[in-house]
């Protein structure tokens, strides 16, 4: 067993061990809406649950050089973004939306994905993807780094609305096959749905 101390190395080797050890990771496809009108999406990987209790999500983004990225400024000036959950069908189209794009120039538009309206929300839903949870900003934490040039934005959303595809729902439940999700690995690695197996929790 190697050990290492995270002090001891540079910031993208901590990176480097943490991308390739926490995986398969969810990609989180997020629509926000800039003040001046312009549709913003890209994926982040660093996303997950927080409670059910309201039903919350977060999202942590990632800033270049101590600058929040267009999807941070916008869910914190506006309050509110769509989450969507990455699939096989338009992966090709989320990984286009990942292009470095000035904040006047839309993603969406670039991939040729559909925007479609929302029920809560200001900012708009995309129409490829099979599930879609439009959030209100609970909380923006900025994290890491130093106090003047924080390292991430963690978004944490309060879903007021789910949206998911006829196909996928049945009693309440996620045919996950049928959502065919993609996750994220490291490098320019993604990763299937893959077998699955059922373990009983103990009582």
């Amino acid at each position: 067993m190697i050990s290492i101390d995270p002090t001891s190395q540079s910031v993208q080797d901590n990176y480097k061990l943490l991308i390739g050890s926490i995986v398969p990771r969810p990609i989180a496809f997020v629509s926000t809406l800039s003040s001046e009108g312009v549709l913003n999406a890209a994926p982040f990987s660093f996303f997950n649950i927080v409670t059910a209790n309201p039903p919350m999500v977060a999202i942590s983004v990632q800033r270049k050089q101590g600058d929040q990225k267009d999807t941070a400024r916008n869910a914190v000036e506006a309050g509110e973004f769509v989450v969507h959950i990455a699939d096989e069908d338009y992966i090709e189209a989320i990984n286009i939306t990942a292009a470095n794009l000035p904040p006047d120039e839309s993603e969406v538009a670039l991939a040729g994905l559909t925007a479609i309206p929302s029920e809560r929300v200001s900012v708009p839903g995309i129409a490829e993807a099979k599930i879609r949870m439009e959030c209100v900003l609970e909380q923006a934490l900025p994290l890491g780094g130093t106090e003047e040039s924080p390292a991430c934005d963690l978004l944490i959303g309060r879903v007021v609305r789910f949206h998911v595809a006829e196909s996928l729902y049945g009693n309440g439940r996620i045919n996950a096959e049928a959502l065919r999700p993609v996750s994220r690995l490291a490098g320019s690695d993604y990763a299937k749905l893959g077998e699955q197996f059922s373990i009983d929790r103990p009582g």
